[in-house]
């Protein structure tokens, strides 16, 4: 279970307009180009994503794409691999499913009618 530190830096890194747009097109396979050059495949979301391809994309440099990243990297929503020159991307699908339930679990809570006391004074 993800802790309330982790769960606030994957929304602080997902408020981010350009980084909620990257991720949105890493997480649906957008920027897609293939890890292993020798098996293209037509599934997109089984190809990783190249950071050129998302640099490509924007009219930013590729060190400011590159901060975006490493802050997405940090929140562990995406994972990074390095394969000769490039630099795959690819969703942290564990991450994602966790912060899913915590929005099944608040939703059922709130139609289920549960109240929370909280205390404030942490």
């Amino acid at each position: 279970m993800l802790a309330m530190d982790k769960k606030i830096q994957i929304f602080k890194a997902l408020g981010n307009e350009t980084r909620f747009k990257i991720f949105k097109n890493i997480f649906t396979g957008g920027y897609a180009c293939s890890i292993d050059n020798t098996k293209p495949t037509d599934d997109l979301i089984a190809q990783a994503t190249c950071v050129t391809s998302i640099a490509e994309q924007f009219d930013f440099a590729l060190p400011t794409i590159s901060r975006h990243l490493k802050e997405m990297k940090d929140a562990d929503i995406i994972t990074m691999t390095k394969n000769k020159n490039k630099i795959y991307i690819e969703p942290n699908i564990e991450t994602m499913k966790e912060i899913a339930e915590c929005f099944t679990k608040l939703v059922k809570e709130y139609e289920d009618g549960v109240v929370y006391q909280f205390d404030n004074t942490k």
